[in-house]
């Protein structure tokens, strides 16, 4: 009776087994789909892979969660603290870097765009950007669902919102704020500007979007509301 013959296996059958394998299948897992699909102790575990190699760091990453409560509270823990739970010098130089990245990603995002959700930070991002502003020329500021700043630009015609609503649906826009510079008195209650502001604050409402204020600036006067006026 012949003997039974079986395929050979092949190698890379053999290659997802272990620690290694592990590794293999979460960088190509945060390639294809990206880091935010990883759970917290996930990413943990992948950003030990660097300090700790040839060995399994999920569970070290799920103790460090059990024991400070967050990740952001293991990025916080003191060096003492880490080291007591058998985490690595190199390991706790590389725990150091990611609230330090975090900080400085947010104030470059306040930086480029700002948050415009109260009359202080408006007044505030006035003061700086309306110096070097045209006279007279009017300019809307888009913003998102967080009140933060994605475009400030100037409406050249007041004959058609058509253009404006455009604009605010491409940037995914969900609030308004116009701005006018004048050198001149201003007479909101007779402006071409308050019927334009009450026309564009009726038609936003059909999109979804919110028009805030529109703001008169004068070099000689505080900026001057037409919501608080009542004229919107």
């Amino acid at each position: 009776m012949a003997k039974p013959s079986f395929p050979p296996v092949e190698k890379n059958l053999l290659r997802g087994t272990g620690p290694q394998g592990h590794r293999e299948r979460m960088r190509h897992r945060v390639l294809t789909n990206g880091a935010e699909t990883l759970a917290d102790y996930e990413l943990l575990e992948m950003l030990l892979y660097y300090s700790i190699p040839r060995k399994d760091t999920k569970p070290l990453a799920k103790a460090l969660l059990h024991r400070f409560g967050s990740l952001a509270s293991v990025f916080d823990a003191s060096g003492r603290d880490l080291r007591a739970m058998g985490v690595s010098e190199q390991a706790i130089l590389l725990l150091k870097f990611p609230p330090v990245v975090a900080e400085r990603l947010a104030l470059a995002e306040e930086r480029l765009r700002p948050r415009l959700g109260s009359w202080d930070q408006l007044c505030s991002y006035l003061s700086g950007s309306m110096v070097s502003a045209v006279p007279e020329q009017f300019r809307l500021l888009y913003l998102d669902n967080r009140n933060r700043l994605l475009a400030d630009e100037p409406v050249d015609d007041f004959a058609s919102t058509a253009p404006i609503f455009r604009r605010g649906l491409a940037l995914q826009a969900v609030a308004l704020i116009g701005i006018q510079k004048t050198l001149a008195s201003f007479h909101a209650t007779t402006s071409p500007l308050k019927l334009f502001a009450q026309r564009l604050s009726h038609e936003a409402g059909a999109l979804s979007m919110t028009l805030h204020d529109v703001v008169i600036v004068s070099e000689r006067r505080t900026p001057l509301s037409l919501r608080q006026r009542g004229l919107l």
